[in-house]
């Protein structure tokens, strides 16, 4: 359960090596969360990642991983049906997907399928069975990173932006199916988020106003969950720039360099 100051004790991200997830896990430990599942795919990074929250903790820090595989539904309800056995989650972070690479991604179909069955197929599939974990608790918080890619395709990353559409709108949807319950969804809409995933790629406009680090964007989903807020965008002045862009026409939408 979360504590007098609304930190929840218990954190599950879903994505264990993201670095939104991570540092949102920093910040919510030094906070008096105490419980933290990182869930990915065994590697040194992701065992890495444990080490170091364990580090930054005070004594009592529980962190612990679990194999979890975005691209193999079939799987999710057991392993994450482990984790809740293990006890109550106050918190479940979506953090995990894939940019892809645009120019390749459309010239091989087979590789903008993955984009698409790990940015929406995996998350509709771990973001029901967690959902309904949650609600069989009778509370606890659903945060799903969707992105500002989704509010409106653009040509440079539209198979990514698409995916990103996806999984916002069945976020949404889940969210509307949990109230009442005791379950929380919100929505995190990050912009442009430097990390070593986008190092490289181009700050295109309207980006370049609206840049954002994994910092920012732990900070905004504590503040969310505080305000029980069912969408977030990060930076703010997104929502403005994105009401502006989502109404444009296309003939002169497709003439801004973004």
């Amino acid at each position: 359960m979360k504590d007098a100051f609304g930190t929840p004790q218990s954190l599950l991200i879903l994505g264990g090596t993201s670095e939104i997830g991570l540092a949102t896990a920093r910040r919510l430990i030094a906070r008096r969360t105490r419980t933290v599942w990182l869930a990915g795919r065994p590697s040194p990074a992701l065992e890495t990642a444990a080490e170091r929250l364990r580090a930054l903790g005070p004594a009592g820090v529980d962190v612990r991983t679990v194999a979890f595989d975005a691209l193999d539904p079939g799987t999710h309800e057991e392993v994450l049906g482990k984790v809740f056995a293990e006890g109550d989650i106050d918190l479940v972070l979506v953090a995990f997907g894939i940019l892809g690479d645009q120019a390749h991604d459309e010239a091989e179909p087979l590789a903008a399928v993955r984009v698409a069955q790990t940015n929406y197929t995996g998350a509709v599939s771990a973001g029901l069975v967690c959902a309904g974990a949650l609600q069989s608790q009778g509370h606890g918080s659903l945060v799903v990173l969707s992105s500002v890619a989704g509010e409106r395709a653009r040509r440079a990353d539209f198979i990514y932006g698409s995916s990103k559409a996806g999984l916002d709108a069945f976020a949404q949807g889940l969210g509307d199916a949990m109230h009442g319950t005791g379950v929380h969804v919100m929505v995190v809409r990050p912009g442009f988020v430097r990390t070593r995933r986008t190092a490289g790629r181009p700050e295109t406009a309207p980006v370049t106003v609206t840049v954002t680090t994994p910092e920012a964007v732990a900070v905004a989903i504590e503040l969310g969950l505080r305000r029980r807020a069912e969408t977030v965008w990060v930076p703010g002045a997104l929502r403005a720039v994105m009401a502006g862009l989502r109404h444009l026409p296309r003939p002169l939408f497709r003439r801004l360099p973004v």
